[in-house]
């Protein structure tokens, strides 16, 4: 792991200077401080994380209004508070720009007196926030909005496994609140797809590891009620937020932000895109306005097939990346016109720029520095790719070390890629790829047919093509590349 991180040249430890200015902070939180703030400690609150999550960044706050509406508080930890601008910890913090979250540890952002402790919103405790809160009517419209630092009081810490199960048995401490924000997050959703917001529901592989880090087994983490909860609401204070500030009056030139932009698809891609999913039976639509609804309906159609995995990977791949700028231009996948990052300060820098940047349009600033920020932004990009790059390679690593002891083993797989050297295989029960080389294959002398994505015996005329049910026995895991050897059985 630790080679992994210098590959990509990311840090595994904090400098001394860096630990010592954390552990000289103050973390006391006066009344004097309590003052400034909008006080929620008596409001009903409480976080929904991971199981094995340290940090938790969010809460969520609700509260019954005389008028029949909810008051819907979304408070992020107020990691801005703590880290001030130009000092030792903020100039780190930028180095870094994200956690980074490989198999088996993160490399935090920020040290861990900040990012587990100071920061962290656990439960029955005080805590300092920047919130955004809503006025939602039972339709989950936004009637009234307010953006500024809160103190919070979390009553309770919820795994999403908790929460998930208060929505399906409707039972349990907090059930009504957590009913009541699953009621309006799915308003908000259906809302959110009516207008054009693409539905990737990614699967994420995660290992069971034994004591020394050794995988044991593999498991897929899907998304459930209880994470789209979090996710609708984090969506729409990154929403909210972003048109706060970018939305002006014709005429008027918005001040400078961070926004969290993503461009549209390149047609050249998505024709290739839709000519690939012809062959599937598929089709998918190219015109300006159809995509996106077009793009959901493939993605439900695939649901449960043997394509379904790499269809949704190709389909990303059409895509174009998110990043980080000052030039907002919308964001495509989500089809909002103003979208910024506004809810994960503890774990990335372009929040702390989101917070500080709104805290000094609410105390009346003038607009900031445009190139400064943009050049703020371009390394914040470039940091996020290369954590995730690292995070890929983790876990491209663990897979190998999980097959390491299963050589001569037979698994069923499907083709995820042809090449002119091989067929990549995706194991259909673990998602380890490996390549079966097209050398390899006995019978016939096999090609690469670029166009139908397929490799084609020369006698035969025999087809194997990306989709296709495969059996393979594994051949070679190589640790230090990286790399699995299958052959076809």
């Amino acid at each position: 792991m630790h080679a992994i991180l210098a590959e990509f040249g990311l840090p595994y430890e904090f400098p001394h200077n860096v630990e010592k200015a954390a552990e000289k902070l103050d973390l006391e939180i006066s009344t004097q401080e309590i003052k400034k703030r909008r006080d929620f400690r008596t409001t009903t609150t409480f976080t929904i994380d991971p199981k094995d999550a340290k940090d938790f960044d969010d809460a969520l706050s609700l509260k019954k209004l005389e008028n029949g509406n909810w008051e819907i508080g979304i408070h992020i930890a107020d990691v801005s508070h703590y880290i001030i601008p130009g000092s030792i910890l903020d100039n780190e913090a930028y180095k870094r720009a994200t956690s980074v979250y490989l198999v088996d540890r993160v490399v935090p952002m920020l040290p861990e007196i900040l990012s587990n402790r100071a920061c962290s919103l656990r439960p029955q405790e005080t805590k300092l926030c920047f919130a955004a809160v809503f006025e939602l009517d039972e339709k989950a419209n936004v009637l009234n909005e307010w953006f500024g630092r809160t103190v919070i009081f979390s009553d309770r810490r919820f795994t999403y496994e908790e929460a998930q199960e208060r929505i399906e048995t409707k039972a349990g401490d907090l059930v009504e609140e957590i009913l009541q924000l699953d009621k309006l997050a799915k308003l908000l959703r259906k809302e959110r797809f009516k207008k054009g917001s693409i539905a990737f529901d990614r699967v994420e592989v995660k290992f069971n590891l034994d004591k020394e880090g050794k995988p044991l087994g593999v498991f897929f983490k899907e998304s459930k009620d209880a994470n789209k909860l979090i996710e609708e609401f984090m969506l729409l204070a990154n929403k909210r937020v972003a048109e706060f500030i970018g939305k002006v009056p014709k005429g008027q030139k918005a001040k400078t932000f961070v926004y969290r932009i993503h461009d549209e698809p390149n047609p050249e891609k998505l024709l290739s895109l839709s000519n690939f999913v012809k062959k599937f039976g598929y089709d998918l639509q190219t015109g300006e306005t159809e995509v996106a609804r077009s793009i959901n309906n493939l993605l439900e159609k695939v649901k449960g097939t043997n394509e379904e995995d790499m269809i949704e990977q190709l389909t990303i791949r059409t895509m174009a990346k998110a990043v980080y700028s000052s030039n907002n231009i919308g964001h495509y996948g989500l089809a909002f016109n103003h979208y910024s990052h506004f809810t994960s300060p503890i774990r990335r820098y372009p929040d702390v720029m989101v917070h500080r940047l709104l805290q000094h349009y609410l105390d009346g600033g003038s607009s900031a520095n445009q190139r400064e920020i943009e050049d703020q932004c371009k390394h914040s990009s470039k940091m996020e790719i290369l954590a995730t790059e690292a995070e890929r390679t983790s876990i491209k690593y663990k897979q190998v070390e999980f097959l390491q002891d299963k050589i001569g083993e037979e698994f069923d797989g499907v083709i995820s890629g042809v090449s002119e050297w091989g067929l990549y295989v995706q194991i259909t029960d673990s998602l380890c790829e490996g390549m079966v080389r097209l050398s390899d294959i006995e019978g016939d002398f096999y090609t690469f047919d670029a166009p139908n994505y397929c490799a084609r015996g020369k006698q035969t005329g025999q087809e194997y093509r990306m989709g296709d049910e495969v059996r393979i026995k594994v051949r070679r895991a190589d640790l230090v590349k990286k790399q699995l050897d299958f052959e076809l059985v």
